[in-house]
């Protein structure tokens, strides 16, 4: 009796759960907005403590981090445990990438170097099963509960996962309107310091250039129900570009939220001597 229990509570599941998607899509859709830190350690550890710090979400970064599949599975368990929303940057807009990351239970994906509205339309069809896309189907991944889970949820539960694409640089401003245009984009995150080096003012990513571009990025997205996402060093940071719109902010990374609280402890014990 207790397994057959156990068994009907998991038909009912998938990863991530239908519920954990909307709740995240709210508070994004919300004028609060979500903030969370990239992970590009590839320890669980850091994971579990973001969710327990209170962060929207971790970014378990592919593209900058020595993340490989099967480490990115138990980043995406240890999200799961600490109640935090799994968003993962995969290394390039590949299908086999995102299919993957998927599979083992990303709750969004963030595909970087998207130049093009061809390059967003194949990023959204890669998340997406048919007839949206064309992302391909097992029920027996970890996203399925291994294939404990009825079907029926992890089809309805995937078609709403949430796809993220990074706009780095001019070409990709430039053709902003048409990206804008591509239905099932979520959110189109701003990657400050590629900017910044397109624009000739390299590092300089808080440069009144980057603000317009930003801003005028932000209204265009407002009206087409996408949000914008950026990148931001410090709180400080993340302040200005949420008063610039921006509402997924994807803060720092876990290597440098300790240094800097390692530096500044070490600084204040020193100087109370």
């Amino acid at each position: 009796m207790p397994n057959k229990r156990r068994m009907r509570v998991m038909k009912n599941f998938s990863f991530p759960s239908l519920n954990e998607v909307e709740s995240f899509r709210n508070t994004l859709n919300s004028e609060q907005g979500v903030f969370g830190p990239f992970m590009i350690t590839g320890d669980p550890a850091f994971v579990e403590c973001a969710g327990y710090a209170g962060y929207d979400f971790v970014l378990l970064d592919m593209e900058h981090g020595p993340v490989s599949f099967e480490r990115l599975q138990n980043l995406i368990r240890a999200a799961n445990i600490a109640k935090i929303m799994p968003v993962v940057r995969v290394p390039r807009g590949s299908d086999i990438f995102i299919s993957r990351a998927l599979d083992v239970g990303a709750g969004a994906i963030l595909v970087p170097q998207i130049d093009s509205a061809e390059q967003a339309a194949a990023a959204v069809s890669a998340a997406k099963f048919s007839p949206i896309g064309t992302r391909g189907t097992c029920r027996f991944t970890r996203s399925a509960c291994y294939g404990a889970d009825s079907g029926k949820n992890y089809f309805h539960a995937a078609q709403d996962t949430m796809v993220m694409i990074q706009a780095e640089g001019t070409k990709a401003i430039e053709n902003i309107d048409a990206i804008l245009n591509v239905d099932g984009i979520d959110v189109i995150f701003i990657g400050p310091y590629d900017l910044s080096a397109s624009l000739g003012i390299i590092g300089q990513i808080e440069h009144p250039e980057i603000c317009d571009t930003i801003q005028e990025i932000v209204q265009k997205a407002d009206k087409k129900g996408i949000k914008v996402g950026c990148f931001a060093n410090d709180v400080a940071m993340a302040q200005k570009w949420r008063s610039l719109g921006v509402r997924f902010i994807g803060y720092s990374c876990d290597t440098n939220i300790f240094f800097e609280g390692a530096k500044r402890d070490v600084a204040i014990f020193h100087t109370q001597v």
